[in-house]
């Protein structure tokens, strides 16, 4: 099986280096880090240890079998672009927020699946990828219903080493990730503390309140969300990452653009009143703006 990995970064290495321990696996993202790879192999340290070499580029294949979209969701539309001449049997989108499966269905010919990863990865040299928390992928049609293809997908990540299993009820996994990302990334995107900060002090409310704000949107759009499932989810990721720091919080850091739009944005920007989503949203806004990010 030939799989693409289309926005190699962190965690787009990591499901790459995983897979590629069975199946045939193109990175495709940015040098230094696609030099390095072809240059060295890729090195997975942590939670994994192992090197592999898979094929690495800046461009996609002209075909594989499936094409996995790892990008920042401001990204996706690039992505789909990118793809447009690669003959692949399925996408899958491995991304942060909502809505990324369709853009990119409206712009590519094939399948796209939804999909859910919660592995922790961190990008610490080029060609060399941190497993920071081994996890689990779920699959599945995007919409909801069984899928015979995310049945297929998955059994090829079981055999590759990966805990990954085909879901029937993807909006509502989608929502529940959003649900811990709006918590958790945005609380301390703000705040400048690793996860576990948020399991005691100010800042635990304020991601329990975001959390149960995502819940009730999702509740208004007919996804079967308790606020308790949110809570215990926010919670039990905090718990088991304390001593990371998240993705937004990385990107504050290095001063790049952030993923409030995609994650904060579906809660903040909705008709339901959402206060503390909304704060967080006009807080990082405005932190991207003052730096001609937006």
């Amino acid at each position: 099986m030939h799989i693409a990995v289309v926005g190699a970064g962190s965690l787009g290495s990591l499901l790459g280096g995983l897979l590629a321990r069975e199946h045939r696996v193109t990175l495709v993202g940015r040098d230094p880090h696609m030099r390095a790879v072809r240059e060295h192999g890729l090195r997975l340290t942590q939670a994994v240890e192992t090197t592999v070499r898979p094929a690495a580029g800046t461009t996609p294949p002209a075909a594989c079998d499936v094409a996995l979209v790892t990008t920042k969701a401001f990204d996706t539309a690039d992505a789909a672009e990118t793809l447009t001449d690669t003959d692949a049997d399925c996408v899958v989108s491995l991304q942060n927020g909502l809505g990324n499966e369709a853009t990119l269905a409206a712009r590519l010919d094939c399948p796209v699946l939804a999909g859910v990863c919660t592995y922790g990865a961190r990008l610490t040299d080029p060609s060399v990828v941190a497993c920071t928390g081994k996890g689990t992928v779920r699959l599945g049609d995007p919409d909801g219903g069984p899928s015979e293809r995310a049945d297929r997908l998955a059994a090829r990540f079981r055999a590759a080493g990966v805990d990954a299993t085909a879901s029937d009820a993807m909006a509502r996994l989608l929502w529940r990730k959003l649900a811990v990302n709006v918590g958790i990334n945005a609380t301390t995107a703000l705040a400048g503390i690793e996860n576990g900060g948020l399991l005691d002090g100010p800042a635990r409310s304020v991601a329990a309140t975001a959390a149960r704000e995502t819940a009730a949107v999702a509740r208004s759009e007919g996804i079967d969300l308790t606020d308790e499932t949110v809570i215990d989810a926010v919670r039990s990721v905090a718990r088991t990452t304390r001593t990371n720091r998240s993705s937004m919080l990385q990107d504050v850091d290095a001063e790049r653009r952030i993923e409030v739009d995609a994650i904060v944005g579906p809660v903040a920007d909705h008709d339901r009143p959402t206060p503390v989503a909304e704060t967080l949203a006009g807080l990082l806004r405005a932190w991207e703006r003052e730096r001609g990010l937006r």
